[in-house]
């Protein structure tokens, strides 16, 4: 679900509280970005491993839908992940052997069908939120410490850049 913006600008879509909106347009255009960098990717370039101890393009992609999924389910829905979900998303949580193995086989369509089923999930849960919303609080799961959700949102970002950064260094190093 792709909101369409000016290229060059941060603009709110309408349906959004105003600064929860800026969040969602700059999360959208770092998703276009992402898409592009790995259009026509085939299941052997996802999953090649520049050497033995790099992640593959596949799992950087899995690990941004875990990362934006676990944020969806402790930020924006209030809660733990459901154990039934677990099973669905927590190998590719934490970038590992086991995440270079889950992504082998799958497609460049499954990938971005994971990464498009998890933003609808965010994009449906941000817009119900305020702008107060973003100065609310949740314990950090990894440090059991406070963070607000205006934090939350700009690691989404600062995560999937960086992996997109990623990408395109080992898209640029493909046999």
């Amino acid at each position: 679900m792709s909101l369409s913006q000016p290229r060059y600008q941060v603009v709110a879509p309408t349906q959004y509280s105003p600064e929860v909106g800026s969040f969602v347009a700059m999360l959208e255009h770092c998703r276009e970005s992402v898409l592009e960098s790995v259009k026509d990717l085939t299941p052997a370039q996802l999953t090649h491993q520049h050497d033995e101890q790099s992640n593959s393009i596949g799992s950087l992609l899995a690990h941004m839908a875990a990362v934006e999924w676990f944020y969806a389910v402790v930020s924006i829905e209030g809660q733990q992940p459901p154990p039934h979900e677990w099973g669905e998303w927590g190998a590719y949580l934490r970038l590992s052997p086991a995440t270079w193995a889950a992504v082998k086989g799958q497609t460049l369509e499954q990938l971005l069908d994971r990464l498009s089923q998890v933003r609808a999930r965010t994009l449906q849960g941000l817009a119900t939120k305020t702008d107060a919303w973003l100065d609310g609080t949740f314990v950090s799961p990894w440090t059991q410490e406070p963070a607000n959700h205006r934090w939350g949102l700009y690691h989404l970002l600062e995560d999937e850049l960086n992996h997109r950064g990623q990408i395109r260094w080992l898209k640029s190093r493909l046999p």
